[in-house]
């Protein structure tokens, strides 16, 4: 891996700023589209950018050999269900919380991997940084001003679908030896045909009159947020390695937090700071951690 340069900087802020925009986005999509649409529409128009970047660059995908199993289950646990959970939850709650919600999944693949794998054990500072990062999130739960009785689950199951991400990294790793690309492009695939029953017995969204704003975020979700951003996200795996690309779990809560103030004027109150400040530091002392072993 080459020494990053300005440009890898630059590269690594726009992915941070386009996975943060999805959160304002999916509250605004929200407004006419029910969870399930928004899911849809997302891996549909994701799919669009990665498959193409496959056909002009000649590489095979694999979504009907014979891991297909595989890549449906991938695709649903990944994609489908997260998308989902994370739609479902900001229709009720801040899309600042969830970007600090969402921020999470470091911390949660960090305690996975260490049943689930041999070499990403414990140690004293990667539990110091996951104690203090979940400190910050249940500290964010104690902010009556924007979690209270009504919204308290879907805080709750946009958690959950950060851990859905978690165990969709895990399951990938059985299939690590393929072209990040056909992996992606092959769950996209088995996510739109999960998709395509459930919104069309669930939502029937052809039935909707959306309103313009909701219609271009569910399009830049797909396009940009989910097909786009993956593809920043292999050309800075390729140029600079996985822990220069892992930095981008600092920005994301914070450019969420601000980008959300901006575009939907969302409550800021000490608790989220004091949170997002306590997530972003646990985040810092797990990589911190990862980065020793790896020199």
């Amino acid at each position: 891996m080459r020494q990053p340069k300005l440009i890898d900087y630059i590269l690594l802020t726009v992915l941070a700023l386009i996975w943060a925009s999805a959160f304002f986005n999916i509250k605004i999509a929200t407004y006419s589209f029910g969870p399930v649409t928004i899911a849809f529409l997302r891996v549909f128009f994701g799919a669009i950018p990665v498959l193409i970047l496959c056909y002009y660059k000649n590489i095979k995908i694999e979504a009907f050999s014979k891991d297909w199993y595989w890549f449906a289950m991938i695709g649903f646990i990944n994609l489908v269900a997260p998308f989902f959970l994370i739609a479902y939850g900001v229709k009720s709650v801040q899309s600042n919380l969830a970007a600090i919600l969402m921020s999470t999944t470091p911390l949660s693949s960090t305690v996975l991997g260490h049943f689930y794998t041999k070499n990403e054990k414990f140690n004293f500072i990667k539990t110091f940084g996951i104690l203090i990062g979940f400190s910050g999130i249940i500290y964010l739960f104690s902010d009556n001003l924007l979690i209270d009785d009504n919204n308290f689950l879907s805080a709750l199951l946009i958690l959950l679908g950060s851990t859905c991400y978690v165990i969709g990294g895990v399951l990938t790793l059985k299939i690590s030896k393929k072209k990040n690309e056909n992996v992606t492009g092959s769950i996209l695939i088995w996510a739109i045909i999960i998709l395509i029953p459930l919104v069309s017995f669930i939502e029937q969204p052809w039935n909707v009159n959306p309103r313009l704003d909701s219609t271009i975020s569910v399009i830049y979700l797909g396009l940009v947020s989910t097909g786009i951003a993956w593809l920043l996200r292999f050309r800075i795996l390729v140029k600079n390695g996985l822990i220069f690309q892992s930095q981008v779990s600092y920005l994301i809560p914070i450019f969420g937090t601000i980008l959300s103030y901006i575009f939907l004027k969302e409550l800021i109150t000490t608790k989220v700071l004091i949170s997002l400040t306590a997530v972003c530091i646990g985040i810092y002392f797990v990589r911190k951690a990862d980065n020793k072993k790896i020199v």
